[in-house]
């Protein structure tokens, strides 16, 4: 399994003030919008994650990584005996993706683009 991408997601209360603030300071511009999360990114793709409230999942996500084969990821996770905190979903923006529960409590996204149906 290979990871392909890591971005760092906020949860934040009011979205369009979170994307100002962050783009000013930054000098990220917006490369995803789904109205309850914005993704920012520059050229190099560096990219951080600005939400309110997950669309299909009952939790915020701290990190979202992307990888070449979920379902590995997913095996890895039961292996290793931790929580998946949503289960493995085909979603309808084009990604199938899990959640799990670190140790420590952070929630991380774990993904893979796919075909949109």
């Amino acid at each position: 399994m290979r990871i392909e991408r890591v971005v760092p997601n906020l949860t934040v209360s009011d979205l369009p003030t979170a994307v100002r603030e962050h783009s000013a300071v930054l000098g990220l511009r917006v490369v995803m919008d789904h109205g309850w999360i914005i993704t920012l990114g520059d050229d190099e793709s560096h990219q951080l994650s600005l939400m309110t409230q997950d669309a299909t999942a009952k939790v915020n996500p701290d990190v979202s990584i992307f990888v070449d084969d979920v379902r590995e990821a997913l095996d890895r996770v039961r292996k290793a005996d931790l929580d998946v905190v949503h289960p493995l979903t085909d979603e309808p923006w084009g990604v199938t993706r899990f959640f799990y529960r670190s140790s420590d409590g952070r929630v991380v996204n774990v993904g893979m683009h796919t075909t949109v149906a």
